[in-house]
């Protein structure tokens, strides 16, 4: 007979043994998780003890440190605080709260003044932007046209004033070849196929009688031998770099063994000094060789149609090249400045009406143009043109929007390298310069 119990206790005699060992598996799995949770909180509080070092000590706890003592020596520090009021403002009660602000000075603490924000990069000119570099794609060696001009510069005795840097032997090796007999023309014609075997422009010059124009010799001048005395212009540098010291000696060779055939006299300068003057050359065009570029992009990122850029240009007087840019004439037909696409696919005729970009660019070759602030001062008038048109804004290489200040800066500095290459007989957009930034 069973013991009776109350109903509210387990009556586990009636309990199956799967009940029972359900109830032990979820006992040893609380034990479980309760021990797995306690050894996973000892390994991190060594991990963190190892990461950070000792438990940091509680200067609170020290015998020392006692309120109002000093940890070096002992001696009292009263606790204080900024802007205190003086002692007069607590031993008399009746101080009026106007008198209390008096005395303690109600001014607010002192806040660093603000850093001022760096001011926006000035507009630049882009050094080099040719020059032994890379083209981008789309640009033309010639990024802008050769302009012509008619007058000399101020080279005596010489016809067309189209050889006007003859007589400049710091831009030319020049050789002299002096003879007592015309030149026929079977003996030329080794020298002017070789033209093109010195990595750097070379020109032919025959004077006919002594004291008379030097006439430039080609090719394409049949029957116009006869000359008695020759030139040879072997140019120092390009855009390419300073010509090498190995093709001034080769020069030297061809025109010596020229004059040996034609049994006349050859003056060939030094081929170090003159290596030496290709190099001083090419540094000083380097410093020079400079292009400024106007960008007009969209103010909200969207993008300009090929359709309505060719219009603009056109009407503005822009014709398109070959290349790939728009060229802006003057009155007299030479192109000065050019506009391109500022991304990497080129103006062409072909793909115009559906081409679409996020900007385009003007450029001025500096040294490539005469009155060089003045034309500056076109292309901006030009450019904002379109950007009016575009519904666009004018900044620089920078993203810098270009204002009037940053447009003066430009200008003078246009102006100083320009004069600059006045000041070495390079005058920028006459026949040497065209030469030189070719």
């Amino acid at each position: 007979m069973r013991p009776w119990r109350p109903d509210s206790m387990v009556d586990i005699y009636n309990m199956s043994e799967l009940q029972i060992s359900l109830i032990a598996v979820g006992i040893v799995v609380i034990m479980a998780v309760l021990l797995f949770n306690w050894m996973q909180q000892r390994r991190y509080r060594r991990s963190a003890e190892q990461a950070f070092g000792q438990k940091p000590e509680d200067v609170l706890l020290r015998p020392d440190m006692s309120v109002g003592t000093s940890v070096e020596d002992g001696e009292r520090i009263e606790p204080q605080l900024g802007n205190e009021p003086p002692l007069e403002f607590y031993a008399d009660p009746g101080i009026s709260p106007v008198e209390a602000a008096e005395l303690v000075g109600d001014f607010p603490p002192e806040t660093p003044p603000a850093p001022e924000p760096p001011p926006a990069p000035e507009p630049q000119l882009v050094p080099k932007s040719i020059r032994r570099d890379p083209k981008p794609e789309g640009l033309s060696e010639q990024v802008v046209a050769p302009a012509r001009r008619d007058e000399a510069d101020g080279t005596a005795g010489v016809s067309g004033g189209d050889n006007d840097d003859v007589a400049n032997p710091w831009v030319n090796y020049v050789v002299d070849i002096r003879g007592t007999t015309p030149v026929p023309d079977s003996s030329l014609a080794e020298v002017l196929q070789r033209k093109f075997d010195f990595s750097k422009p070379v020109r032919w010059l025959g004077q006919r009688h002594p004291g008379v124009a030097w006439e430039e010799i080609s090719t394409e001048t049949p029957g116009a031998r006869g000359y008695l005395n020759l030139r040879g212009c072997l140019q120092l540098a390009d855009r390419g770099g300073p010509v090498s010291e190995v093709s001034l000696a080769e020069f030297r060779d061809l025109a010596k063994n020229l004059a040996t055939r034609l049994k006349a006299e050859a003056d060939c300068p030094d081929i170090r000094e003159a290596h030496s003057r290709a190099i001083s050359l090419d540094e000083f065009c380097a410093e020079v060789d400079v292009m400024i570029g106007i960008n007009i992009i969209s103010v909200d990122n969207s993008v300009f149609t090929g359709a309505k850029i060719q219009v603009l240009a056109e009407s503005s007087g822009f014709r398109l090249g070959t290349e790939g840019m728009f060229h802006y004439q003057n009155e007299a037909g030479t192109a000065v400045f050019s506009l391109g696409n500022s991304e990497p696919a080129p103006f062409l005729h072909t793909s115009m009406r559906t081409l679409t970009t996020h900007g385009v660019t003007f450029l001025l070759d500096v040294s490539r143009v005469e009155n060089g602030p003045v034309i500056f001062g076109e292309m901006v008038h030009v450019a904002g043109v379109f950007a009016d048109a575009l519904g666009g804004i004018m900044v620089d290489d920078n993203r810098v929007p270009l204002t009037d200040t940053g447009i003066r800066k430009i200008k003078q500095q246009l102006s100083t390298i320009q004069s600059l290459m006045q000041a070495r007989n390079i005058p920028a957009g006459g026949k040497v310069a065209l030469r030189l930034f070719a």
